[in-house]
C-alpha cells in the first residue's frame, strides 16, 4: 500500500489563499505529501494587506492538533501563525504530549514593513516555551532581531543570529535574508554542528506573498519525506525558487501577488512553452 507522508500545518488562514494554511496546503500537496491543518486564527486579508485578524481559541487550537496526531499521526509538523500567549501554550503542551520528532517553525512575527504582530508576553512565551520543542526555526531578519533583541542587517550579522539562536535555544535555525539589500540573496542554516550559506540571484518580482510560509511547509515535507535537515532546506530551497520563478509574472490581486506553488503547471495547455 502505498503511504503519502502526512503534514500538519498550525497556522492561520489567508482567505486570499496567499499565505498561511492554503499556501501550505499547496506546498504540501505540491512535494507530494498530505496536509492535515490545525487553523490558529481567520485573518481578513488579500494582496494590499492584512485587514484584521481574529484568534482561534486556544482550547480549539489543541483539539485540531490532536485530532490529526491521534488518528493521521503526521511525519512532521509545521508551526506558523500563533497569535497569542494562550495559542502558543496549547501547542506547546501538544507537541510535549506527543513528542513529534520534525517541527518546523516559521515565527511570524513582524510584518513585512517591521512591525510586531504579537504583545511582548507572546514572544516571550515563544522563545522559552515553544522554541525548545521544536527542530528548526526559520526567521527572517526583523524576527531574528527580535528573538535576540539585537539589530541583524548584514550576513555576517545572520552568521552570528544562527549560531546564538541554535546556542540559546537548541535548535536548528534558517535566517532568511531576503531583505537583505543588492540582487544576491542568502540564507543562513546552522544546526549546531556546520554552518551553511544559501546564495542565490535575486529574482524581481512583486509577487512574494507566501514565501516564508511556502519555505517552512516545504522544508517539513521533505523532512518528513525522510531527508536530513540540510538537504531538506537545501530542496525547500530549491522548490521556493521555482515557484517564485513561476508566479512572478503572474498578475492575480492588485499588490503584493502570490507564488505559483505548482511550476510545473504554468501552463499546462502548453507543455513545450510555444508562443
Amino acid at each position: 500500500m502505498d503511504r503519502k507522508v502526512v503534514v500538519l500545518s498550525v497556522a492561520g488562514s489567508d482567505c486570499s489563499a496567499g499565505a498561511g494554511i492554503q499556501a501550505d496546503i499547496k506546498t504540501i500537496s505540491a512535494l507530494d505529501g498530505y496536509a492535515a491543518t490545525a487553523i490558529t486564527a481567520v485573518t481578513v486579508q488579500n494582496t494590499l494587506g492584512v485587514q484584521s485578524v481574529h484568534p482561534v481559541s486556544a482550547e480549539l487550537v489543541g483539539r485540531q492538533m490532536q485530532a490529526v496526531m491521534e488518528d493521521l499521526q503526521p511525519d512532521a509538523i509545521k508551526i506558523g501563525m500563533t497569535g497569542n500567549v494562550m495559542i502558543v501554550d496549547e501547542i506547546v503542551r501538544v507537541l510535549r504530549q506527543y513528542s513529534p520528532r520534525r517541527v518546523v517553525f516559521d515565527p511570524v512575527m513582524v510584518s513585512t514593513s517591521g512591525h510586531k504582530l504579537m504583545t511582548d508576553e507572546a514572544v516571550e512565551a515563544i522563545c522559552t516555551r515553544l522554541l525548545p520543542v521544536v527542530s528548526l526555526v526559520t526567521p527572517n531578519l526583523n524576527e531574528a532581531e527580535v528573538l535576540l533583541r539585537q539589530p541583524v542587517h548584514t550576513v555576517d550579522d545572520m552568521e552570528c543570529a544562527a549560531h546564538l539562536i541554535y546556542e540559546k535555544y537548541q535548535c536548528a535555525c534558517l535566517v532568511k535574508g531576503g531583505h537583505l539589500d543588492g540582487n544576491e540573496m542568502c540564507d543562513v542554516f546552522y544546526d549546531g554542528r556546520e554552518l551553511h550559506l544559501f546564495v542565490a540571484g535575486r529574482i524581481h518580482t512583486g509577487n512574494l506573498h507566501g514565501t516564508g510560509c511556502t519555505l517552512s511547509s516545504a522544508i517539513a515535507t521533505c523532512l518528513a519525506q525522510g531527508f536530513p535537515m540540510y538537504e531538506a532546506v537545501e530542496l525547500a530551497k530549491t522548490y521556493i525558487t521555482k515557484v517564485i520563478e513561476a508566479g512572478k509574472d503572474l498578475h492575480i490581486g492588485h499588490g503584493n501577488g502570490p507564488l505559483w506553488h505548482f511550476p510545473s503547471l504554468v501552463n499546462p495547455m502548453n507543455p513545450a512553452g510555444e508562443e
